[in-house]
């Protein structure tokens, strides 16, 4: 007597010695009788049903072939119909979703490295690329940034992962970002870290104003925003043209910015503290190739600065600060010093990211006021209603910068100032 056994991965009927398995059951492309022709598609759950029906039964020895096919097949799916899942047709019809596409990009550090084609979710661990991802208005997908991300006041609102130096892994981690955005500023030991978590990190490392305007243009084509990089550049372009034409062909003011002042720290020549003077019309007496070096009063003496620059959230802290030096010892030999010729600019000129072009503006105005006398004050208009937030380096006392440094930065020695 034959009996139902499993072969393969369907039921069979062992007629005899031999067995049919669902596995071995002829392609539907192949060539059908036009009894096979006369049953119904089914589902998979079916199948089985539908061989044992067209399959062969054994009663005393006697071979009893079922005559009606057709009918025992169509009660079949009238008796099972109730038993598919009402949603198996959706089911079949569902679109799976496409895997997640990469790409490879460079940093700015020379780093390679594989990011999603469409980055969601981000992280910002540097108080300047915080600000050039809300100047592109792709703020909605920064999820997190740190305690120093302070402008504009919305960044404020954003979920903290602790200090730009030493962040919390744990807490980036936890905001599952598609992206992480750094500077040289952050340890290598973070960068690192995020790497062997399989989070991408993407460091911008700009010297000059026209790097800061690059990189904002690199940034927003990796996050999908070229159109707002190419609006953003070319209105910083523009800002810094009209700036070109006014103070362009007047001799350039000497200046001392003055990052610190006891010690005294000031700028180098090759950092974007130092282009942002030329742009508005200075030249920094300082012309080493460190970046904030340190500078004896002897020197400034020597030098004899035309100004005094600082810079501060709060201008009126900034000169105080100024001022202050005409109550050190030595300091009264600086012509500068005894004129009380000191220029205070916002402390965007501290941040390499879009912003600092207002204070580019504002410094031009007071280095030549007469160049700007035929017409309107555009970076007081802009400036006008904003209250600039303290930059992350900047320490308790206003108007100054933070002397720390980080030897497991990304370029050892730098300073903490303006990222």
């Amino acid at each position: 007597m034959g009996k139902v056994v499993r072969i393969g991965r369907g039921p069979a009927t062992v007629i005899g010695r031999n067995a049919v398995s669902q596995a071995t059951l002829p392609s539907r492309r192949g060539n059908r009788s036009s009894r096979e022709s006369a049953v119904p598609e089914a589902p998979d759950g079916l199948v089985g049903l539908f061989c044992f029906a067209e399959g062969f039964l054994a009663w005393k020895g006697s071979w009893i072939i079922l005559r009606s096919i057709r009918s025992v097949t169509a009660a079949l799916l009238v008796a099972t119909s109730f038993a598919v899942p009402g949603n198996w047709k959706e089911s079949q019809n569902k679109e799976v979703p496409a895997a997640e596409t990469f790409r490879e990009v460079r940093d700015e550090t020379g780093r390679t490295i594989r990011v999603p084609q469409t980055v969601k979710r981000i992280v910002s661990l540097s108080p300047n690329q915080t600000e050039i991802v809300y100047a592109l208005g792709v703020q909605d997908r920064l999820v997190g940034d740190t305690d120093y991300c302070d402008y504009p006041l919305d960044a404020q609102k954003k979920p903290k992962v602790g200090g730009t130096i030493s962040p919390s892994i744990e807490q980036i981690a936890a905001l599952h970002p598609d992206l992480v955005l750094v500077t040289k500023l952050n340890r290598l030991e973070t960068v690192q870290s995020l790497a062997q978590l399989g989070i991408p990190s993407y460091a911008i490392d700009p010297h000059t104003v026209d790097q800061i305007t690059a990189s904002s243009l690199k940034l927003a084509d990796l996050l999908g925003a070229p159109d707002a990089g190419a609006a953003l550049a070319g209105s910083i372009q523009k800002r810094l043209d009209e700036l070109q034409r006014r103070v362009g062909s007047l001799p350039p003011k000497s200046v001392l910015f003055v990052v610190w002042n006891q010690p005294l720290i000031s700028v180098g020549k090759n950092t974007f503290i130092a282009d942002a003077l030329r742009h508005a019309g200075a030249l920094s007496v300082v012309e080493t190739e460190q970046g904030w070096p340190q500078v004896s009063l002897e020197e400034v003496v020597r030098l004899q600065p035309d100004y005094l620059v600082g810079a501060s959230s709060h201008s009126e802290n900034s000169s105080s600060e100024l001022e202050s030096l005409t109550a050190l010892s030595g300091w009264n030999m600086v012509d500068a010093v005894i004129h009380r010729r000191f220029a205070v600019v916002s402390d965007a000129i501290n941040r390499p990211s879009p912003r600092i072009v207002s204070a580019i503006e504002d410094l031009a105005r007071q280095l030549h006021p007469e160049a700007f006398a035929d017409g309107p004050d555009l970076s007081k208009q802009k400036l006008m209603g904003q209250i600039f937030p303290v930059d992350p380096v900047i320490g308790s006392r206003p108007g100054v910068f933070s002397r720390h440094r980080h030897e497991n930065s990304f370029s050892p020695g730098v300073c903490a100032c303006a990222r």
